[in-house]
């Protein structure tokens, strides 16, 4: 589980939205099938959203632990049919996660190079 130092505001509308850190954030909940996802809170804007806002797992109905799975065949160079039948889901399903994690990689580069020290 992550701290709540980890976390940032996703509310594109928020003075601190993306800033890590800040002290605005706390958790408030959970929610979820299961109840184990925590909801976190912004005092800044008064907003309220998932620890999975703004990742992989966003709207995620499988468990995480099978979507890591799914991700961890395709790190390794599986193909779309293999990573279905050997974590158990439908090829669409392993499809629409990788595209999931290829735009989201792309995210955290643009925000990481952005970020990066000049030479």
């Amino acid at each position: 589980m992550h701290s709540i130092e980890d976390f940032c505001c996703q509310n594109s509308s928020c003075s601190d939205y993306g800033i890590r850190g800040k002290g605005n954030l706390s958790f408030r909940g959970c929610g979820g099938k299961d109840k184990q996802i925590r909801m976190i809170y912004c005092r800044t804007c008064t907003a309220h959203f998932s620890e999975r806002k703004g990742t992989v797992l966003e709207q995620a109905r499988l468990p995480a632990k099978k979507v890591v799975s799914v991700m961890k065949h395709i790190q390794e160079g599986c193909g779309t049919r293999s990573t279905s039948r050997l974590v158990g889901v439908s090829k669409n399903t392993v499809t629409r996660y990788a595209q999931l994690s290829g735009s989201h990689a792309k995210k955290m580069h643009d925000e990481l190079v952005a970020f990066s020290p000049s030479d």
